[in-house]
């Protein structure tokens, strides 16, 4: 398991919050039918990629959506700490927001673990596997269509 999480699970922790900027600038710039069509490509490339079912899908994206809300609010509220001047803080602050960083990289950990087990109750480990493949590949694929728009 360790070697799955390092290989799979935590570079995908690692570019998550890259694809919340991202979206969020795509949210701002665009209009919001433009992000619904960003998400509406992200739920077919997954589906496409995990070769999921119309039963697996139907129990799966609730799931998932969950996972994915729980996800962002934990990625904000550590942006909102990491994004505080350090120069303004006390030592104390520093310390305080350190420690409250680590608190939420713990709950991430945990948020993966236990969804890792509600995924599983709906997919196989294999399936659950290209998941966390596909979603690399998707934020690789958004990442440089926004980084390709931004040059032209």
């Amino acid at each position: 398991m360790s070697a799955f999480f390092h290989r799979t699970i935590r570079p995908l922790l690692l570019l998550l919050p890259l694809l919340a900027l991202s979206l969020h600038g795509v949210a701002q710039t665009a209009p919001s039918g433009r992000l619904n069509q960003l998400e509406n490509a992200r739920i077919a490339y997954l589906t496409e990629k995990v070769s999921l079912t119309q039963e697996q899908a139907q129990q799966f994206w609730p799931i998932y959506n969950e996972y994915a809300t729980k996800r962002r609010d934990l990625n904000q509220r550590s942006r909102q700490l990491r994004t505080t001047r350090p120069e303004t803080l006390s030592d104390q602050q520093l310390k305080d927001n350190l420690n409250q960083v680590l608190a939420l990289r713990q709950q991430e950990v945990d948020l993966d673990k236990d969804y890792l087990r509600q995924f599983q109750k709906v997919l196989s480990i294999r399936q659950v596997s290209q998941l966390y493949t596909a979603e690399r590949q998707f934020t690789r694929e958004v990442l440089q269509r926004v980084t390709r728009s931004r040059r032209r």
